[in-house]
């Protein structure tokens, strides 16, 4: 199990599964927060601290709830419903405790064409 937080710890997760490849989303809102993603079901998640810690920001289509830190501002996680209509969940990994970024298979994504 990997964990992970914001900045200052107020939204803490846990999440199972094994992160190798991540995707870098040139959206509006991944590219301006910089994130690399990482998508399992939302059976595999955890939040580990109460959801009234949780701000939310939706846009566009509004189907994903972009999760973020009202005290620190950063984004831990977004979720949604995959294409089957499953509840899933994208991890921000640079969230992810001792995580070796240069690890990962980084694959581009083209949500601007979304």
């Amino acid at each position: 199990m990997y964990t992970g937080s914001c900045h200052c710890g107020r939204v803490k997760f846990g999440v199972e599964g094994e992160i190798k490849d991540v995707m870098d989303c040139n959206c509006s809102i991944c590219r301006r927060k910089g994130a690399l993603l990482w998508g399992t079901p939302a059976k595999n998640f955890r939040l580990m601290t109460s959801a009234d810690d949780l701000g939310t920001y939706r846009f566009n289509k509004e189907a994903i709830a972009h999760r973020f830190c009202p005290t620190c501002g950063i984004h831990p996680f977004g979720q949604g419903k995959d294409r089957s209509g499953n509840d899933f969940v994208m991890i921000n990994v640079r969230c992810v405790d001792d995580l070796d970024l240069g690890a990962l298979n980084v694959q581009p994504f083209d949500g601007q064409a979304l």
